[in-house]
């Protein structure tokens, strides 16, 4: 468990810097607001500007809204386009890294609070990597708030959870709430016993899978220092939820098979498993959703919209084109 958790940290880490640091530069032309969300809690919310409906960007771990500081302007002839800076990061209000404060739900509500104080009639939110939750809690709990939603490499099981396939962080989250519910002092209750029976094996099947995806040399992987940052990516990992019904319509953009960069390059069945495990997740999102639109880009990265970002344009503009 020890050995997942660091390298889990370690993919953190370069999810938020080493893949595609951010430019500090802002020379993209928009205005800038903060958004009280919660009780001294403030969101950066930038405006590129522009005509028509509102398109929200959400970004990814480790990003503030300024990632988007090229890509979000090229729908401005036909849209108003913001960005949300998640809590936590970049000018955005940093609460105490605990999973209360950064759940799923949590952070969707903090986007339900900025629709409602822009006054935004029902917007498309545009989420990549994990602000695909942002975007399924949203969507699952309040589908009249919003048109359609867009997930940029955001789709995996913080996004739909497919209760065949699992997920070893959601399936910990949900095995640590059951375990923390039992006490020394007082014997269990049968349904206490036997929600854990029913845990149990599909974590068991959660880290099978995730030993065949680990490079081989996970164990002497550098850990990172534990910094303000990392421990925000860990509550919110703590907080992911399951999301099974999402109805509103969707466009989900995955790179499959994913440019993985260095991760993999000295451990070719590690890759296999890591392309076979992606390849899957996406084919249950396809089947868990079957309304939404799924498009495979093969060999772009994580950073879908900056690898190739021809090919979002043109299935975004598609899709947009299509909501009523």
């Amino acid at each position: 468990m020890k050995n997942m958790m660091l390298s889990l940290i370690a993919l953190i880490a370069l999810s938020a810097s080493a893949l595609h640091s951010q430019d500090k530069t802002d020379s993209s032309p928009h205005t800038v607001q903060f958004v009280t969300v919660d009780k001294d809690v403030k969101l950066e919310v930038l405006d590129w500007g522009g005509t028509g409906r509102p398109l929200v960007f959400l970004a990814g771990g480790g990003n503030d809204a300024h990632v988007f500081d090229k890509f979000a302007p090229k729908f401005i002839a036909t849209y108003h386009v913001y960005g949300i800076t998640r809590r936590g990061y970049g000018a955005s209000s940093k609460p105490a890294p605990t999973t209360a404060n950064y759940a799923a739900d949590r952070l969707g509500d903090d986007v339900l609070a900025v629709i409602d104080a822009l006054k935004l009639d029902r917007p498309i939110l545009v989420g990549h990597s994990i602000a695909g939750e942002e975007l399924s809690s949203v969507g699952s709990r309040h589908p009249e708030k919003v048109a359609g939603l867009i997930y940029l490499e955001a789709g995996y099981p913080y996004a739909y959870y497919d209760r065949s396939l699992g997920d070893v962080q959601i399936d910990q989250n949900c095995l640590q709430r059951e375990l923390e519910q039992l006490s020394p002092l007082v014997p269990p209750k049968k349904s206490q016993v036997q929600e854990l029976l029913q845990s149990l094996p599909q974590f068991e099947k959660d880290l099978e899978a995730i030993q065949k995806r680990l490079p081989a040399n996970s164990d002497t992987m550098p850990v990172p220092p534990i910094t303000p940052d990392i421990q925000i990516g860990l509550a919110a990992m703590r907080g992911e939820q399951k999301y099974t019904e999402i109805h509103v319509p969707i466009l989900a953009i995955f790179a499959s098979p994913r440019d993985s960069g260095p991760m993999f390059k000295d451990d070719p069945s590690a890759r296999a498993a890591q392309d076979l495990y992606l390849s899957t997740v996406v084919n249950a999102f396809q089947a868990g959703v079957p309304s939404a639109r799924v498009v495979r880009i093969p060999n772009a990265t994580h950073y879908i919209f900056i690898s190739n970002e021809a090919d979002v344009l043109h299935e975004m503009n598609a899709f947009l084109a299509t909501l009523p």
